[in-house]
């Protein structure tokens, strides 16, 4: 059982905590330890789960881009804490649609969004390529303008829910500007002509992953999101909502870890007394509690700083780069307590050891949360010593 005094911070109202208990019920009596080898089958069931059951509304949130941040947190951290598939199909379907929610038209909201907050229609988010992660400005994948809408044109890769996504929010260089400034983003149905999953592509925890190629695709006009050439500002508009959300995914693997370790650690036999009685397994669980308390405050403070609506991408990028860290240390110390039985396919602790190193790169990669942090601080103290001067 979690500790869940965290729960008792300022930064929650009752509705929060109402909702992660009514959540934790429901995910230890749907997705608790389910595993399925059909990973695409297990998606779709998640996701059908997740709507039927009134979760995904609160990732799409009121369809103009108003979202709970604390309530995402929470339902990422206990979903990850359960299943690691189900919170990967819960925070894909506010990825994917968090675009159109923010800035698509009203024919595109009430298109798309109903039918994801009910689990009708699975979200993918395009932006990655080849040669174009991190560094965005890079992209290749271009949108010419052709009478009354665009023709796409190149590829995507590492595409979360390539291949069972119902449409995609495709991120395309449509030339306005040079470098950033000239890119447009458009939402493409998987049955759009032009459209090809070229590449499935497997990961050491199995999800929903593909290769995306783009050939004469053409779509309406109507299908852009926002002004042409603001595409980067529709990504990192997007991806501001979610991104301390992984945070608390990585929150919830932890929690799930420790849980194991301190139990397994509490009634393991070893040299006539328990694993726990050595001083080294104490310490150990002590540097576990402190860096998940850590992480837990810095998440629900950018979470809790989002919702009074103060710019948080700072905040953010320390709790995403803290708590994923924090999260594999955490994972790999409870794997070491486990010794042999750890490494085992299929234990808990060796499918967290899987899940949790992904999130160490997307939606931004360690290095990349470092750079925001460093960047966010020196142009906070040149604002600093501006005003000063003046």
């Amino acid at each position: 059982m979690s500790d869940k005094s965290y729960l008792g911070l300022p930064f929650f109202e009752a509705r929060h905590r109402a909702l992660e208990s009514e959540l934790d019920a429901w995910a230890l009596a749907h997705v608790a330890g389910a595993h399925q080898v059909d990973v695409d089958q297990a998606c779709r069931t998640l996701v059908r789960q997740l709507g039927q059951g009134g979760w995904l509304a609160h990732a799409v949130g009121d369809g103009n881009g108003a979202i709970d941040t604390r309530a995402i947190c929470l339902m990422r951290e206990t979903l990850a804490r359960h299943n690691g598939l189900a919170d990967f199909a819960f925070a894909m379907q506010g990825l994917g649609s968090g675009a159109i929610s923010l800035f698509g038209s009203a024919d595109n909201k009430a298109r798309y969004l109903p039918r994801v907050a009910r689990g009708e229609a699975i979200a993918a988010f395009a932006l990655s390529e080849p040669q174009a992660g991190s560094d965005v400005a890079a992209m290749q994948c271009a949108a010419v303008e052709n009478g009354d809408g665009y023709v796409l044109n190149g590829e995507k890769t590492w595409i979360s829910n390539g291949g069972i996504a119902d449409f995609y929010v495709v991120f395309a260089r449509t030339g306005e500007a040079p470098g950033a400034r000239g890119i447009s983003a458009f939402i493409v149905d998987a049955d759009t002509p032009g459209f090809e999953v070229a590449e499935r592509i497997d990961l050491i925890a199995p999800h929903p992953l593909a290769r995306l190629r783009f050939d004469g695709c053409r779509v309406a006009a109507g299908q852009r999101l926002g002004a042409a050439g603001q595409g980067f500002k529709v990504a990192m508009a997007t991806l501001d909502v979610f991104r301390t959300s992984v945070a608390a995914a990585a929150l919830g693997f932890a929690r799930h870890a420790f849980d194991a370790a301190i139990a397994h650690a509490s009634t393991r036999k070893m040299f006539g007394q328990t694993l726990a009685d050595f001083q080294l397994t104490q310490a150990k669980l002590a540097e576990m509690a402190t860096g998940i308390d850590a992480a837990a405050l810095l998440t629900y403070r950018a979470a809790w700083q989002r919702d009074q609506g103060v710019k948080v991408t700072k905040e953010a990028a320390m709790a995403k780069m803290h708590a994923t860290e924090m999260a594999q240390q955490v994972i790999d110390a409870a794997l070491q307590m486990f010794g042999g039985q750890g490494v085992v396919s299929g234990h808990a602790v060796e499918c967290l050891y899987r899940e949790i190193r992904a999130l160490r790169i997307y939606e931004g990669a360690t290095e990349v949360q470092q750079l925001i942090i460093a960047r966010e601080l020196l142009r906070g103290h040149a604002a600093q010593n501006e005003s000063k001067g003046a």
